[in-house]
């Protein structure tokens, strides 16, 4: 499918699809079953790397991508700090969701280096059965919230295994501007696989949707976490406070 002129034009076939060597290093890890307080809360995932030659869904979220194309130029749609975007290997992606645009900026942002995304996202979603069909074929991961889902943190996990990126809204729910306490599931996410970096994301302007027509001016800005990587004896309140608090340092809750 041909890409806008407005992408880069030095990629290729997704390079998320593929786990070289070099990703190995931040990928083997993954799969080691967590520490916790509750055994119900320990999951697990494969124990080796398997590399992808065609991601599932791959053509769906082009399609999709197009279909979708008018409401990035409707939103203005403004993308700063790709380059802390990993180009290849795992990443988990960890951002703001205040309005139902955020995942569809994150995902045509991220595309622009051609990086597909699998969220983590609230079950519920799949009681549409339209809207169901397009999340299984995008190979998006539903996600029982405030049930310890360990089935769901463990297909995140594989996938981060093979060299994909997960995405992850450690509010847990959509917060439209609202203040909304981190949940810890990006935590044990983190945890799971040592040494996979986290991207931050701070996605500003999507709460003005709600005052269509006007038309929004919505910015995707990625970036690396300042107070660092999460490191294996942080606590996973404390670090789930720490990622949403540096995301909501960019990209404040409105009222």
């Amino acid at each position: 499918m041909p890409r806008s002129e407005a992408y880069p034009k030095n990629i290729g076939f997704p390079e998320s699809e593929r786990l070289e060597s070099g990703d190995h290093e931040s990928a083997r890890h993954c799969g080691t079953p967590l520490t916790t307080t509750s055994a119900a809360e320990e999951f697990s995932a494969p124990q080796e790397s398997v590399a992808v030659s065609a991601r599932k869904g791959w053509r769906l979220y082009q399609s999709v991508r197009l279909l979708l194309r008018p409401l990035r130029w409707w939103a203005r749609l403004e993308v700063k700090g790709l380059a802390a975007l990993p180009l290849k290997g795992p990443a988990i992606i960890v951002s703001n969701h205040d309005s139902w645009l955020d995942p569809l900026a994150i995902i045509e942002a991220m595309m622009w280096r051609e990086r597909q995304l699998r969220f983590l996202a609230k079950h519920t979603l799949w009681r549409f059965r339209p809207l169901a069909w397009v999340l299984d074929h995008a190979d998006q991961i539903p996600i029982r919230r405030g049930e310890n889902d360990t089935a769901a943190l463990s297909e995140a996990v594989g996938a981060l295994t093979r060299g994909e990126t997960i995405g992850i809204f450690p509010e847990g729910t959509l917060s439209r501007g609202k203040v909304l306490r981190a949940r810890r599931g990006v935590s044990r996410l983190a945890r799971a696989c040592p040494g996979v970096p986290v991207v931050l994301v701070a996605v500003t302007g999507s709460t003005d949707v709600k005052r269509f027509p006007k038309r929004p001016r919505v910015t995707v800005e990625f970036f690396s976490p300042a107070g660092g990587q999460p490191v294996p004896d942080e606590d996973d309140q404390a670090l789930a406070d720490r990622l949403m608090e540096e995301i909501r340092a960019r990209a404040p809750r409105v009222a």
